[in-house]
């Protein structure tokens, strides 16, 4: 039963699906006058026109994807021209959507051909999204798995499910749209999987209060293999207070690091080096306050005590400014930087210093921001830290090749201020390891 007129208003607003007038009365929306039923419908209708202001979207990624630009081969300085690859595979929209939208550049790239992808070949799903009948993370379901077939069967498979999806949470969606695409191509589907199981891989990512996610990407019965391996190491560890989750993570650290059967840890354990970087006082317990450990990001004081004082480590002294909290370092003028200089300039970037990118600075390639003279190295450009900045080998190529992009780096405070081929600009700063 409904409660009062506004509850009949959300109620009558969910039925007609969204528009742009009603999107403009959503912000005067009084919530604490709905009734509980009223509010899950008021729930209900700022989903709907999520979706469809995430359709108009879609239309307009779907354009500038269509209008990218594409440099012309430059003559670089070895006299040589810009690289065949970078030019065959570069899109420009790429990186100025992933600097606009503060994404990642492989996630500005799946947006860009999602959308491509919706707006050329799925009418029928885009038609749902601008209803507000299904969501968006469905519609790019749509499009990023049927992007293995060609049209036709796109189509198909699209036209098979389309009257199902606005019943259906995302992870039906998914599971549905696999299933036809092995029913519509068994073969096509085997290349793919083998092809998958050629680009296996590990995956780290880092979690809140200093704790991280680890594993493997893998064949699927590789790891049920994997996880029954967990399950056995687990069951040995008896009753010991410990829950059966606490147990089956034990067990997998056991199984990579220490040999199997091997008791009471350290031997057989696999030589390995971890970075953390962490002010003095902080490490000798003066005072608490975050460290970095390579390739995570923050972590506990505590935790990094534990790394500093293992067995084994090592120390290496990197000193910071007392007033900016950066880490600054002496200047060798030779064109390739020292060992030393190298992992000054990693341990304080920590990432590629391309706004968008979150590439770990040790794999990424020092490059100088002010152009070193061979030449003339007294001139400028030389190699010390103020000058030198990681960049992953995609955006060090789109530095120096692409004529649209300039790039400045402030010595003081290390903000390096991006400058995009539409005149938009975007700055990246690096951490703080003092404040």
């Amino acid at each position: 039963m409904l409660h009062g007129p506004l509850d009949a208003w959300v109620a009558e607003l969910r039925e007609r699906g969204p528009t742009a007038e009603d999107a403009g009365r959503l912000g005067g929306l009084e919530v604490a006058r709905l009734s509980a039923r009223g509010r899950i419908d008021a729930l209900v209708v700022l989903e709907q026109h999520l979706s469809w202001l995430q359709a108009k979207q879609v239309e307009v990624l779907a354009a500038i994807a269509e209008h990218t630009d594409v440099p012309e081969a430059v003559v670089i300085e070895a006299g040589g021209k810009l690289d065949d690859v970078f030019v065959a595979t570069w899109d420009g929209a790429v990186e100025e959507v992933a600097c606009a939208l503060r994404l990642s550049h492989l996630t500005a790239g799946q947006r860009l051909r999602a959308a491509t992808l919706l707006a050329a070949r799925h009418e029928v799903t885009t038609g749902l999204l601008a209803d507000g009948r299904i969501s968006y993370l469905q519609a790019q379901a749509v499009a990023e798995q049927l992007d293995c077939l060609d049209d036709d069967v796109a189509r198909r498979v699209e036209l098979a499910l389309a009257a199902k999806m606005p019943e259906q949470a995302i992870g039906r969606t998914r599971a549905a749209l696999r299933r036809e695409i092995l029913r519509a191509d068994p073969e096509g589907a085997e290349h793919r999987h083998q092809e998958r199981v050629k680009a296996r891989h590990i995956v780290r990512y880092a979690q809140d209060d200093g704790m991280a996610l680890f594993g493997a990407v893998v064949p699927a019965q590789q790891a049920a293999l994997m996880e029954q391996a967990v399950d056995v190491r687990a069951a040995g560890y008896g009753d010991d207070g410990r829950t059966l989750d606490q147990k089956r993570a034990d067990a997998l650290f056991d199984l990579v690091v220490n040999q199997p059967g091997v008791e009471g840890g350290g031997v057989g354990r696999a030589a390995a080096v971890v970075q953390v970087t962490v002010p003095f006082d902080i490490l000798l317990g003066a005072e608490d306050g975050p460290a970095e450990l390579k390739g995570h990001g923050p972590i506990t004081a505590g935790q990094a005590r534990e790394i500093a004082f293992a067995p084994g480590t090592v120390w290496r002294r990197l000193l910071t400014h007392p007033k900016t909290g950066l880490l600054v370092k002496t200047d060798p003028t030779a064109y390739r930087p020292t060992a030393e200089t190298e992992r000054h300039v990693i341990a304080r970037d920590q990432h590629c210093a391309f706004p968008s990118c979150r590439m770990p600075a040790h794999r990424c390639d020092l490059d100088h921001v002010r152009p070193f003279d061979h030449r003339h190295p007294e001139r400028g450009g030389q190699t010390v830290p103020e000058n030198l900045q990681p960049l992953c080998r995609r955006h060090h190529r789109l530095k120096t090749h692409h004529p649209g992009w300039r790039v400045t780096r402030d010595p003081h405070s290390g903000v390096t201020t991006w400058t995009a081929p539409t005149g938009h600009t975007y700055t990246n700063t690096p951490p703080v390891h003092r404040r």
